[in-house]
């Protein structure tokens, strides 16, 4: 019997080798045997385009955001500098000229 590891994504036992690559048959995902799996630390945020986004960054806003609870908005292409990940739901945490501290969410930004 063989002793492969179990699926990154589902957790499923049903896993095999497809050459190098290694298979679930239930969910359909595909990795390598030396892939660290996915655990706390290996958090990644990933903006609207797919470009893995780091502390740090500039941002820009690809979508018309409302404020909640206030009637600015802010607008498409809005810059944003020096971004810094959490955890949550909204994912970025930032400060824009003129509103102020805010989070944002990864899918409505793009990395600059």
């Amino acid at each position: 019997m063989s002793t492969l590891p179990p699926c990154p994504q589902c957790q499923s036992a049903y896993t095999y080798e497809d050459r190098n690559l290694l298979v679930c048959p239930e969910c359909g995902h595909e990795w390598t045997a030396g892939e660290p799996t996915a655990g706390a630390d290996t958090r990644v945020v990933r903006d609207a385009n797919g470009n893995v986004l780091n502390d740090g960054d500039t941002i820009t806003v690809i979508k018309d955001l409302k404020v909640k609870g206030s009637s600015l908005v802010v607008k498409v292409g809005t810059k944003v500098k020096n971004i810094r990940l959490v955890e949550g739901d909204h994912d970025i945490d930032c400060k824009i000229d003129g509103i102020g501290p805010m989070s944002l969410k990864s899918e409505f930004v793009r990395k600059a």
